[in-house]
């Protein structure tokens, strides 16, 4: 990021946090975490198991807190020999566009103006051909996780992805560290800066409040004081993070 100053540019950052149904302890840390440091936050929202409770819960956070459609059940529809997607291959496609329009429209029943119709689909996999069908099921942005390959992968779709994950899937659930998630960070930054990935899109952070360990709060914590003292960071608004 010092690079970034010292080149007279912002680094631009967005926060996504996965997989909220209802109000727990867990989440008001996230939202207190996110309200203390004025930054915006994008929570993908399983639309099958939400209730009233967390629309509740949300009619009273800041505004910079909006709602992402996060597929509709966070079923997987793979095959035992493919890896978990509930968007899966195969899946007829009437059925997934359904699927997505029930959630689109189920969450915003909930939540209404909070809601951004982004799409972040669950294990951050789809078939291609999907994405030319969300438009007409008033879906007009994308969230998956790796460097967008372009800004809008079909018409009327803007995507913008995330980049760094610090939880360890696959070695225990717990945070990956404070080497590998700030070199994660650096990495992308990095990337941007040279050209090597694009440098409009936003430094995506993904979390899921419901496996964090005290680890990962703690990281966080520094991380987030850190960007506030920072000249070159800056969080976009949302709106302006997705807008075509």
């Amino acid at each position: 990021m010092d690079a970034w100053a010292a080149a007279g540019r912002a680094a631009s950052f967005w926060w996504r946090d996965d997989d909220a149904t209802a109000p727990s302890p867990a989440l008001d840390r996230l939202l207190g975490r996110a309200e203390a440091c004025g930054v915006p936050l994008a929570l993908a929202v399983i639309p099958a198991t939400a209730g009233p409770a967390l629309g509740d819960r949300l009619a009273t956070a800041p505004a910079g807190i909006r709602v992402l459609v996060h597929g509709w059940s966070h079923g997987n529809h793979a095959r035992p020999d493919k890896k978990k997607s509930e968007l899966a291959c195969g899946r007829p496609m009437a059925e997934m566009t359904a699927d997505l329009a029930r959630g689109r429209a189920r969450l915003d029943e909930l939540f209404g103006p909070r809601l951004l119709p982004v799409l972040t689909p669950p294990w951050n996999r789809l078939p291609v051909p999907l994405i030319r069908e969300l438009p007409a099921i008033g879906i007009n942005g994308l969230s998956r996780f790796k460097p967008r390959k372009t800004r809008s992968p079909a018409p009327g779709v803007v995507e913008v992805n995330t980049h760094i994950d610090p939880i360890d899937w696959h070695g225990g659930r717990g945070f990956t560290g404070e080497v590998a998630a700030l070199g994660a960070i650096t990495a992308h930054l990095a990337a941007r800066r040279t050209g090597r990935a694009d440098p409009t899109e936003p430094t995506g952070l993904l979390t899921h409040h419901l496996v964090h360990d005290q680890a990962l709060d703690g990281f966080l914590d520094r991380l987030m004081a850190h960007f506030a003292a920072h000249p070159a960071v800056t969080w976009p608004d949302l709106q302006t993070v997705f807008a075509a």
